[in-house]
């Protein structure tokens, strides 16, 4: 039960923190985050299609997911600091891949991924 709350409450204030302040200071540059960057990327959506303000935000949901679940886990686990640390780190990189993983193939389904037909219709009108 402590474990929960602990989780919850490293949620609430990692969403807090990362809503509040560093995606109000990364949006103004309008820039976005890296890690939109990096789905958008990986998954080919269209930058038209998408809103970046709504990725943005559910990545903030993500990442404090990500956050609160590895503190959890690391607070419950009754190892040396260096086992903690150890699995702290497989434990992120982990649900980085998986969660973003996820979140991309949502997106697709959403339908903003690039139509790749009409990307060679227009190659083809190019090169004629």
């Amino acid at each position: 039960m402590e474990n929960l709350i602990y989780f919850g409450a490293v949620f609430i204030l990692v969403s807090l923190v990362y809503l509040l302040f560093l995606n109000r200071k990364r949006l103004n540059g309008k820039k976005g985050i890296g890690e939109a960057a990096y789905v958008i990327a990986k998954f080919k959506l269209d930058k038209k299609k998408i809103n970046l303000k709504s990725i943005v935000t559910t990545i903030g949901f993500i990442n404090a997911l990500i956050i609160a679940f590895v503190c959890a886990v690391i607070s419950a686990v009754p190892l040396q600091i260096i086992w903690q640390l150890l699995i702290g780190f497989v434990l992120i990189f982990g649900l980085i891949y998986s969660l973003y993983e996820i979140y991309g193939r949502i997106l697709v389904k959403k339908g903003w991924q690039i139509d790749e037909k009409k990307n060679e219709k227009t190659k083809k009108k190019i090169k004629k």
